[in-house]
């Protein structure tokens, strides 16, 4: 996979999020979305224990900042940058937001719906498709998730 400096600084910015996780004692996964005009216009990280809500995924926390920003329910010509390979909640509503590209770190072996369990951000059935590239990052992703769950055994 071909990446460029922009990719690394915009999932650098997503481990930013991710290492926010992490201190926040929250599963440390970061979430950054890039507008039309290659601009972060939305930013997540999980908040499930914080916000008591199953849904407060890092990527469903960075689609609504960035609906709420571009005044839209759709994300056209926008890509998220995400440190773990979403799940099947996650990747359904990059869907439903019409993301364009989807650039994760490392996979996600147990829950992954990109690729690894799943694959419903290109599956044929559903109206809308997104291009994906993988394993920008990957160890720095995976370490950060290794050293959480090393904590908390």
């Amino acid at each position: 996979m071909m990446f460029n400096e922009k990719d690394h600084f915009f999932m650098e910015e997503a481990l930013k999020e991710a290492e926010i996780a992490f201190k926040e004692e929250e599963v440390p996964v970061g979430a950054i979305i890039i507008g039309p005009e290659g601009e972060i216009i939305g930013r997540g990280r999980n908040q499930m224990i914080k916000l008591n809500d199953p849904t407060a995924h890092a990527e469903i926390i960075a689609i609504k900042e960035a609906c709420q920003n571009l005044g839209n329910y759709r994300l056209l010509g926008c890509k998220m940058y995400v440190t773990l390979e979403p799940c099947p909640m996650c990747a359904y509503a990059l869907v439903l937001a019409r993301i364009e590209e989807l650039i994760f770190a490392t996979k996600d072996k147990k829950t992954g719906a990109c690729g690894s369990i799943y694959n419903i951000v290109q599956d044929q059935r559903l109206n809308h498709r997104l291009k994906i590239r993988e394993g920008l990052l990957k160890e720095k992703a995976q370490n950060i998730l290794k050293n959480f769950f090393k904590l908390k055994r």
